[in-house]
């Protein structure tokens, strides 16, 4: 279904149009009408899947502009998702009067303080910094209509649960709530009960977790063969972007010093960094500035790159959840990727139960180990 189909403000409508978005994606098309009622709603979305317009577009819809006061409220597990979140709805609602702010930690609150006194209607937050907020009084959930918990499985994961019950808690009248989930363990189920009012439930994780837009490469390689091995691989690629992926802050240092000999247009990320510096590389990469990016999994999850071709798991994922957001980093919205991924003799077993449970379809560069 097109957007121009579902009836919507002709200033929507040209913002989208301008963003390239003619086509609804699947959880757009399921999810538009249930929101614009005004039904609660839990939904279980793939990353890439399109989720952050699916909320903006109604969202935006439903914002009085002529009240000054906080309307909507999304909460989001990162900061790096804060900003990507709130970028969005600003591009969506560029051609209203609706007026969105991002809050999050590492960035001065008095500055975040006075935006909000200006009057903000829909508030993009980290649940650690709008807790200082609300407790600091300069928040009011008076006029909220709509409440979306954005990535609750991630929420969560980082130990969550009872800040965002207490935020919820602070809404006192009857509302809207979304909850949007890639998995739905015991917590998002609790989550669900505790904030949700006979809400609707949609899934559209698919039976095969990894997405068909994506060809899964593997190399069986002695860690002091990577480096080699990651020129020979390069040398057939045609690399548009790609992202870099390592398990631990000292290793993103550790290689960015070894790669940087190679390439110019490389740069790292981790949560080691200061938030501006962070800001600046996202920015770099989204703009094409940079071509590779050596990263912790700060840059796993959510971020959309728009142009990444390739993802490199330099080290061999944790479990398949964390496979799975490395890799949803290329192949979205339907385009075309490639996964490779390093594997040592200690990776047999977590990549023999990966294959299975992910159903993929490995391609060997060089030896097959299995």
């Amino acid at each position: 279904m097109k957007f121009s189909e579902i009836d919507l403000p002709s200033n929507i409508l040209k913002a989208l149009k301008k963003m390239g978005y003619d086509e609804m994606t699947p959880i757009q098309e399921a999810t538009y009408p249930v929101i614009f009622t005004g039904q609660d709603l839990c939904a279980l979305a793939e990353t890439g899947s399109g989720k952050t317009a699916a909320c903006a577009i109604p969202l935006i819809q439903k914002v009085d502009p002529a009240l000054n006061a906080i309307q909507g409220l999304v909460l989001v597990p990162t900061r790096e998702l804060c900003m990507q979140y709130v970028a969005e709805i600003q591009k969506i609602a560029a051609q209203t009067a609706v007026i969105p702010y991002a809050v999050y930690g590492g960035f001065d609150k008095q500055t975040q303080i006075a935006r909000i006194k200006q009057g903000v209607h829909i508030l993009v937050a980290t649940p650690g910094r709008l807790i200082d907020l609300l407790y600091d009084g300069v928040l009011s959930f008076a006029q909220v209509k709509c409440a979306i918990l954005d990535e609750a499985d991630e929420l969560l994961k980082v130990g969550f649960l009872e800040d965002i019950e207490f935020i919820m808690s602070c809404i006192l009248h009857k509302h809207q709530t979304l909850l949007f989930s890639a998995t739905m363990p015991d917590d998002i189920k609790k989550l669900a009960h505790d904030c949700l009012c006979n809400p609707q439930h949609i899934s559209l994780i698919t039976e095969r977790v990894a997405p068909e837009s994506i060809e899964h490469y593997f190399a069986y390689t002695h860690p002091k063969q990577k480096h080699i091995e990651f020129m020979k691989y390069l040398e057939g690629e045609d690399v548009n972007q790609a992202l870099i992926f390592c398990n631990a802050r000292h290793m993103v240092d550790t290689l960015f010093r070894s790669l940087r000999k190679d390439f110019r247009d490389i740069d790292f990320m981790h949560a080691g960094l200061g938030q501006d510096t962070r800001s600046s590389i996202i920015r770099k990469f989204r703009s094409q500035k940079l071509r590779y990016l050596i990263a912790s999994d700060v840059a796993a999850r959510g971020l959309d790159f728009s142009h990444v071709s390739h993802v490199i798991n330099w080290d061999f994922p944790r479990d398949g959840e964390q496979y799975t957001h490395r890799t949803g980093r290329t192949g979205r919205m339907g385009r075309k990727g490639k996964a490779f991924t390093f594997v040592s003799k200690h990776d047999l077993s977590p990549l023999r139960k990966l294959i299975r449970s992910k159903k993929i379809t490995p391609c060997w560069v060089g030896k097959d180990p299995l």
